[in-house]
């Protein structure tokens, strides 16, 4: 081979790893549909590249769906709110370096005319006692999401198990499953978050909330690489430790609709 052709295959070998070392690396989120709708993830994602680098493909879905998928090794990292849900996906082996991120609280939204007399309040378990004796329409996700288990957590709580003609499951994300409430003129259990990024566009009206068992934390752990070698461990383990320091905790903090927070800080306090 002569010298030149040498040359020219170095030249090119060169170039290619150059290029490649060039592209950033791909981080693989499962999180939720309140963080999507919320529009959270648009301001922190493109601020976690430019400190560190790398492309975050973003999947959200139901909080179960999410978990299954970090179970799956289908991701490096998931970002979820199911406390109990994140604490057995830890203790099954396959999750680690799990920590607190932010919170919100669930509100209960429904039509103007509140067919069934709950505006106002604040027992979450006297309310849904109330639709249900009122047989009013109410619309669920019915995904297995964070919202979903609490809805049902909820509905045990009053010691009920909603399954007739006026309780709709929709199998939906948090955004479609308000539209459809707001369409059928029903309630419906949402993350704030989600609900102050949306209202304008909807008919609905908040009509129970500040019970403290509509708390709602956020999760985030990486997947563990010793059941999957090829998870982006590094990455994970960088994204957990950035949405967890004073920067992106003061970012979710100053993240508002309308001077509202839609979040607030659990990893670090901000003032």
């Amino acid at each position: 081979m002569n010298l030149r052709l040498v040359s020219l295959l170095l030249c090119l070998l060169g170039t290619v790893a150059g290029l490649l070392q060039a592209q950033p690396h791909i981080l693989r989120l499962a999180t939720t549909t309140s963080t999507e709708n919320a529009g959270l993830l648009e301001v922190l994602v493109p601020e976690f590249k430019n400190d560190h680098g790398y492309e975050v493909q973003v999947i959200a879905v139901g909080t179960g769906k999410a978990l299954a998928m970090g179970a799956n090794g289908d991701v490096d990292v998931v970002l979820v709110h199911a406390p109990a849900a994140e604490r057995k996906f830890v203790a099954d082996g396959h999750g680690v370096d799990h920590r607190a991120v932010m919170y919100n609280d669930f509100v209960v939204v429904g039509p103007p005319d509140d067919p069934a007399g709950i505006r106002g309040g604040d027992d979450i378990v006297k309310a849904l006692n109330a639709v249900a004796s009122n047989e009013a329409l109410f619309v669920s996700r019915g995904d297995d999401s964070g919202t979903h288990k609490k809805e049902l957590q909820l509905w045990s709580e009053a010691g009920l198990n909603p399954n007739e003609e006026w309780y709709r499951e929709v199998g939906q994300g948090m955004g479609k499953t308000l539209q459809i409430a707001d369409e059928l003129r029903a309630y419906a259990l949402t993350d704030r978050g989600t609900w102050l990024a949306l209202r304008k566009k909807l008919d609905l009206t908040i009509v129970v909330e500040r019970d403290e068992r509509l708390f709602n934390p956020y999760g985030i752990m990486a997947v563990n690489p010793a059941n999957y070698p090829d998870i982006n461990y590094e990455g994970a383990r960088r994204l957990i430790e950035w949405i967890t320091s004073p920067k992106a905790q003061r970012m979710i903090w100053d993240y508002r609709v309308e001077g509202e927070p839609l979040f607030n800080p659990l990893a670090v306090i901000v003032e």
